[in-house]
């Protein structure tokens, strides 16, 4: 079963903890520290593979969690990483994240692999914190959890030459006709339902790979007759050939035909319409001598500037100079592959998710600082020692949190609260 879209939830390893021990020899009643750091939580990554093109896989299994890092050990040994977690796509494939539809990553032209979700990192163990003061410390730190996030993978198709029209006017018929592709074919609408892609080899080495695009009808861009699913698998397409029939055999006006179909694209995606277009009349051996079809075609041609062909798929008439045009318009156009931008950032998704909010407490005369960003931070936080009390200091100044308080009317001396902890400011020298 062919499938181009799927809904699947990915989360990245936990990292390990760090550990607490102390040396135990022979003689050594009292040794140092020596809890080990927790290892790396695995990562999840997307790769693709060549002989994947769809996404039917994903239909069965949706939850895809990478191994989490293990704990610390004492004698100073790290726990193990997690193992990654690799999960192969298509070529082609589009991870949007679900709950704001913008692009992670396309993988497509030279994006083979990319870490989609990184591993959090393992925890230090206790032998981190000794200090000349702080001899047998029995804190560690830690593991970073991993990330998770509900992401869309969505399948357009690569894919140089973009076959459109109304169903039934030849598409498939062509394209069994220039290349070794044999879909199925049948007189009656909707007959291809899965885009299909064959290769037409060119002389010179300047072949391209054309794609059938199931067939359009009026409403596609609302969803009618599965629009969005089969409009999506333009989008990445260099060129367009429109098709319509001309013998009118379905009871339909060529010309009204075009315009139907180019209003969808607009509708579904503005681009679609600069894209350039070559305009086929197809069954020609079929029309009627009495019908005005082609003429009009020709003059609709002729007025908006579009290249145009007269041509019969099945009978095999006209198809060689509308395989040369074809050929001379991609080599205009060039060969850079049609790749999205990556619209989502993980950096503003975690602070969105993390959050905080300055205020002042009259009564207590104390600034107020609280948020999950804050309260997660401290709970990895050893604020005892003093490594770990700067490496707050330059968090909360990271994070713009020293900068809120201050807008809020924070001055040197103040006191400032956060979660039971009570500091006083002093501003840096």
């Amino acid at each position: 079963m062919f499938a181009d879209y799927a809904k699947i939830f990915i989360k990245s390893g936990k990292g390990g903890d760090g550990h607490v021990s102390f040396r135990r020899e022979l003689y050594v009643p009292a040794g140092g520290p020596d809890g080990g750091n927790g290892g790396k939580g695995g990562d999840v990554i997307f790769e693709v593979d060549t002989g994947l093109n769809t996404l039917t896989d994903f239909r069965h299994v949706r939850k895809f969690v990478a191994e989490n890092g293990e704990e610390g050990k004492n004698k100073r040994r790290s726990g193990k990483n997690g193992a990654d977690l690799v999960i192969k796509v298509p070529a082609g494939t589009v991870v949007r994240d679900f709950e704001t539809g913008k692009v992670i990553t396309d993988m497509s032209g030279e994006n083979t692999r990319e870490v989609i979700l990184k591993g959090g990192r393992g925890g230090s163990g206790n032998m981190n914190y000794a200090t000349p003061t702080m001899q047998a410390p029995l804190y560690a730190k830690p593991g970073r959890p991993g990330q998770e996030r509900m992401v869309t993978l969505e399948l357009k198709m690569i894919a140089d030459v973009g076959l459109i029209g109304y169903p039934n006017v030849g598409k498939s018929t062509l394209l069994s006709a220039v290349t070794n592709v044999r879909p199925k074919i049948a007189d009656y609408a909707f007959t291809t339902i899965i885009p299909n892609l064959g290769v037409v080899d060119r002389p010179g080495g300047n072949g391209f790979v054309m794609a059938d695009i199931p067939g359009l009808i009026e409403g596609a861009a609302d969803g009618v007759g599965l629009g969005h699913d089969f409009l999506k698998h333009i989008e990445r397409t260099r060129l367009l050939v429109h098709m319509v029939d001309a013998s009118g055999l379905e009871g339909r006006d060529p010309v009204e035909d075009i315009g139907c179909i180019n209003t969808e694209l607009e509708r579904f995606n503005p681009k679609m319409t600069q894209l350039p277009q070559i305009l086929a009349a197809n069954k020609i051996d079929a029309v009627d001598p009495e019908s005005d079809n082609l003429e009009r075609l020709r003059a609709y041609a002729e007025e908006k500037g579009l290249p145009y062909f007269e041509i019969s798929a099945a009978g095999r008439i006209g198809l060689e100079p509308l395989l040369q045009k074809i050929e001379k318009s991609l080599q205009k156009i060039g060969r850079e592959p049609v790749v999205f931008e990556k619209e989502f950032s993980w950096l503003d998704a975690v602070e969105a998710e993390l959050p905080f909010e300055v205020s002042y407490d009259a009564k207590e005369k104390e600034y107020v600082a609280e948020g999950p960003l804050i309260e997660k931070m401290l709970g990895y936080t050893n604020l005892e020692s003093e490594k770990g009390f700067v490496f707050f200091q330059r968090f909360l100044k990271e994070r713009g949190v020293i900068d809120a308080l201050k807008e809020a009317g924070m001055q040197e001396g103040d006191t400032v609260r956060l979660y039971g902890h009570v500091f006083e400011y002093l501003e840096d020298e």
